[in-house]
Parts: structure tokens; C-alpha cells; sequence
């Protein structure tokens, strides 16, 4: 039988819960999110011993939500460990929106001791199957009933995010489990590398690429690690690129061949259904990117996925390649320069120029305030700087205007539509990349949905703007209501006392009024002490050209 674990420097045999955490630094983490809870003391006891820092957040969502933003910032797993029952159920909204956009998380949570689950004995915080609870929005969902379970479930957790799509994971262990000593020494496993694409595969779609004379490319999340194999590629084919949300910056959204993340704007849409070759990069062409029910493909569909089901579900593919985008793409422009030679010359970039004109003319009058709003942000903004977007209308139009020239660089989450992700994720976010800015985007409304966070931020006196667009209310939900004819009902909450709140969380706070003033908050926010809120009323005189 192998030798028990011990506390490093004793003869102490380890719990589980300790044994865990130190698995977990073996894994490379170096952050997790949390509250401490009675159900996961021992977890918590690892903890200490690990060296892993520990981030308090002020409710499990706030700390879901931060593991995700760490995620996405850096590429590596983000980590939040809550107490089984409502700890899992307040996390669980966060681990939905990593499970929508495909992020790389672990939840660690506790649960009921093993003798008890299943069997409705009223214990604290006890569902009737935590498991089947998380299932729907993870890769897996696993009960570990019994300490050699958790290396295990570990080892195909980060070998799920290392090599698969990386969605989401949880594993949860009961209380007993987690005190009980554990035998032998956990290491951490070897993990997989991600599947390389069949090269018939590339040679089919490479000959299907040679003969467009008005190929796209969109390019999602999948391919957020190609970006110079992608550029190369949109550039020998003299291809227009269209990026998702997740996809933007891959290709730099200056580039003049890039429509940036344009999908939701009919000019860019207008220009897909003109392809006769679409090359899909890592992306599920999911509806949330353009608002839209179906997009206008009507080309010679090629889909790239480390997913297979993705290669025939709305959009099938004529050639599908299952792998990573990033190789398939430098695979791909291999292939083409090879067999073809010269690069195509077929007046892509003014195609583009031209549609760009007409997405900005079709503008509305709000959307040209926001605009206003975003070129004031670039103006500022240090071309690595993270741009936190809620689910509100100015990330929305921001997706199209506000030019981002790096991957990770632009996060608006448009699969789940959580309200409330912004603050707490660029929280995460500057934890992942300390040295790097951070900028959170909120409507006023969303903004509410995690306000405590801020608390968070301002205990770690993190430098974060927070620019709020202030509606006073649900403004989308407002427009909705108006564009179906119907009464505005519920659309207009209280607006709190902005400068009040922000005191009394101990941010600083501004109220700019002019384009000049917004770049000085922000400016100025990028090196204070604690977060700033800066609010933005919609209407202002100098949004609307009113100078």
C-alpha cells in the first residue's frame, strides 16, 4: 500500500482538502476565487499550505465570475471553490457563461457528507443531486466519493481544458471525504496536446480556398492563439475577415482587410451573403454575435473546430477539419502557397474600405453617441489594454467600433447574456495580468447586478475604470417595449447616487461631459488607488455632436 501524503515539513498525514490544493498548484494555479465557508474548511486549510492566493469576493457569482475573467485574460484555467447548496447555485450563472463561450474554469465545491446524499435527510445546504445541478453547463459534473477520485477527476478536468473544447468543469467532494487522510503522493498527470487537423482535410479546403474569388473569413474564440497564421492566411487569399466577440483582435481590426466584430451590422452582413467561400475559424456562428436568427451564408461553407459536433449542426460544412484553428490556418496558407504560388490580388481591401463606410453611416443617433464614447476610450487606452463589456447596448456597438488590435483584448460574453459579468471579470481579469490595464464598460442597470464587487476591488486598490452608461433603466429592454407597440412596464429602476455609492465603496468617482473630460477620468483611473466610476449620461450634449 503506497506511503500516506504528509503536510510538507511534519509527520502529519494530509486530508484530502489539503491534498487537493496542493494538486492544484501542481497544475499551475495560482489563483483562486472564493468565500470560505464551513463546508470547505479543509479545502481552505490546503489553501494556506499551498501558496495559492486566495481572492475574497463578495457573493459566489462575483467569485465565478472572476475566475472567468481570469481565464479569458490569460489562457490559463480560472478557479473559484464554493460551499456545496447556494454556493454552487449562486456560482452557477458564471459557469454557465464559461460554458457558452467556451472559457476554461474549475469549480471546487463542497457537498453533503457521502452517507447523506440522495436521501432528503434536511442536512445544510443539501440538494437532492448537486450534481445534476451544474451538469446542463459543464464538460462534466463529478462527485468524488472517495479521496483517489480527486486526482483523477483533476487529470481530466485540465486534460478537458488542455486538449477539448475548454468549457467548464465541476467536481465536487463531500465533507467526509475531504477530511479523510490521503494515501500515497498526488502528482499532477501528463496532459494531452490538442488534436492536429487530418491533412486530407486541409488539402480538401486549400483547394476549395484556391478558386474563391470572394472569400471571408470568420474567425471566433478557437482561433484566438493564430493570429499571425490567420493574418498571413486572410492576406495571401485577399480575404475580408469577420470576428466574433471572442474572435476579435486576432486579426488586428486595423488591418484593411478586417471588418472587426461587425456581424452585428447589416452593411457586414450584406457583404457575407456576397462570399462564395466562407472559412469559419473556431467559431460556432452563433446568433448572439449578430442578433440576427440565421446569417446569410450562401457560399461554399469550410468550418474548423476542436469540436466535432460543430462541423454539421446549423451550418454544415462542404469541408469540415477537426483540430486546432491556430495550426489548421498556418496548415491551410502552407498548402496555398505550395500548390498555388502567388498570393491572390483581387481587390479585397477596397471591398472592405467600402463596407466600413456603410456600416458607420448606418449608424442610429444613440449608437453615434456610444461611438463617441469608445473613440474617447481608444484614444487613452494603450493598445494591450482589456476591455471588460457587459451585456448592455454601448458593448453592443462596440463589438463594430471600437477598434482592438490584440486577441483577449476585447471581452463582451454575448452566448449567455449575464448581466452583471463586467465588474467582477476585470477583477479577474487584472489579477490574471497585473501589469496590464484593465477597463470595465457596464450599462447602469447591469451595473447593479454585482455593485458589491467593487468592494473587491477596492480592498486589492486595483486601478480599474468602470465607465457606466447611464440610461436610468433598462434602456434595451425600453426600446424593445416601444419597438412592439406595447406600455413600458418595469423598465425604469431607481438610478442610485452615484458619487454617494462610489464613496461609500470606497471608489473615486467622476461625471465627465465632454470627450476631453472622459479621457481625463479615465486617464486618471488607470493609476489611482482604488477603482473609479465614471458615469456617462446618455444624451449629453457633446455624445450628440452638440458642442
Amino acid at each position: 500500500m503506497p506511503d500516506e501524503g504528509r503536510i510538507e515539513g511534519t509527520n502529519a498525514p494530509l486530508r484530502c482538502g489539503e491534498a487537493t490544493m496542493q494538486l492544484l498548484r501542481d497544475y499551475g494555479v495560482d489563483t483562486v476565487f472564493g468565500i470560505p465557508g464551513f463546508h470547505t474548511l479543509e479545502l481552505y486549510r490546503g489553501l494556506a499550505q499551498s501558496g495559492i492566493r486566495h481572492i475574497l469576493t463578495r457573493n459566489e457569482q462575483g467569485a465565478g465570475f472572476m475566475a472567468d475573467g481570469y481565464a479569458r485574460a490569460s489562457g490559463r484555467p480560472g478557479v473559484c471553490v464554493t460551499i456545496s447548496g447556494p454556493g454552487v447555485t449562486n456560482a452557477s450563472t458564471a459557469v454557465g457563461q464559461a460554458y457558452a463561450d467556451s472559457v476554461p474554469l474549475l469549480l471546487l465545491s463542497s457537498t453533503n457528507e457521502s452517507a447523506s446524499l440522495g436521501k432528503g435527510w434536511g442536512c445544510l445546504h443539501e440538494t437532492a443531486d448537486q450534481q445534476r445541478l451544474t451538469e446542463p453547463i459543464t464538460a462534466f459534473s463529478r462527485t468524488a466519493l472517495a479521496p483517489e477520485d480527486v486526482p483523477e477527476l483533476l487529470g481530466q478536468a485540465f486534460g478537458s481544458f488542455a486538449a477539448g473544447r475548454p468549457r467548464p468543469v465541476h467536481v465536487a467532494v463531500p465533507l467526509d471525504v475531504l477530511e479523510a487522510p490521503v494515501a500515497g503522493r498526488w502528482a499532477a498527470r501528463v496532459l494531452p496536446a490538442r488534436p492536429l487537423a487530418p491533412r486530407e482535410a486541409i488539402r480538401a479546403a486549400a483547394a476549395l480556398l484556391a478558386d474563391a474569388q470572394r472569400p471571408v473569413l470568420i474567425v471566433g474564440g478557437g482561433a484566438v492563439t493564430g493570429g499571425s497564421a490567420v493574418t498571413a492566411l486572410a492576406e495571401w487569399l485577399d480575404a475580408s475577415v469577420i470576428a466574433t466577440n471572442a474572435g476579435k483582435g486576432v486579426v488586428p481590426d486595423s488591418h484593411p482587410l478586417s471588418l472587426g466584430g461587425g456581424l452585428i451590422r447589416q452593411a457586414v452582413r450584406d457583404h457575407l451573403a456576397e462570399a462564395d467561400v466562407i472559412l469559419a475559424l473556431g467559431t460556432e456562428l452563433a446568433p448572439t454575435d449578430s442578433f440576427v436568427p440565421r446569417l446569410p451564408i450562401g457560399g461554399r461553407l469550410i468550418r474548423v473546430d476542436i469540436d466535432p459536433r460543430k462541423l454539421n449542426d446549423a451550418y454544415p460544412a462542404e469541408a469540415g477539419i477537426l483540430g486546432d484553428a491556430a495550426e489548421a490556418a498556418a496548415a491551410l496558407l502552407a498548402v496555398l502557397e505550395e500548390s498555388v504560388g502567388a498570393p491572390r490580388q483581387g481587390g479585397g481591401r477596397a471591398r472592405v474600405a467600402a463596407v466600413r463606410r456603410r456600416m458607420l453611416e448606418g449608424l442610429s443617433p444613440v449608437e453615434r453617441q456610444h461611438k463617441a464614447v469608445w473613440d474617447a476610450l481608444r484614444a487613452v487606452l494603450p493598445p494591450e489594454a482589456i476591455i471588460w463589456g457587459d451585456i448592455s447596448r454601448i458593448v453592443y456597438t462596440g463589438s463594430a467600433v471600437m477598434p482592438v488590435d490584440l486577441p483577449r483584448r476585447w471581452v463582451y460574453p454575448a452566448g449567455f447574456g449575464a448581466l452583471g459579468c463586467a465588474v467582477p471579470s476585470a477583477i479577474g481579469a487584472r489579477i490574471a495580468c497585473p501589469d496590464t490595464p484593465v477597463v470595465a464598460v457596464a450599462g447602469d442597470g447591469g451595473f447593479m447586478f454585482t455593485v458589491q464587487e467593487l468592494m473587491t476591488a477596492a480592498e486589492l486598490r486595483l486601478p480599474i475604470p468602470v465607465v457606466i452608461w447611464n440610461d436610468e433603466g433598462y434602456g434595451m429592454i425600453r426600446a424593445g417595449m416601444d419597438a412592439a407597440g406595447m406600455a413600458r412596464t418595469a423598465d425604469s429602476p431607481l438610478t442610485p447616487n452615484f458619487a454617494r455609492l462610489a464613496e461609500g465603496l470606497g471608489c473615486h468617482f467622476a461625471r465627465p461631459k465632454t470627450a476631453e473630460s472622459v479621457q481625463a477620468a479615465v486617464t486618471a483611473a488607470l493609476t489611482a488607488d482604488a477603482p473609479t466610476l465614471i458615469v456617462v449620461d446618455e444624451g449629453a450634449g457633446w455624445l450628440s455632436g452638440e458642442r
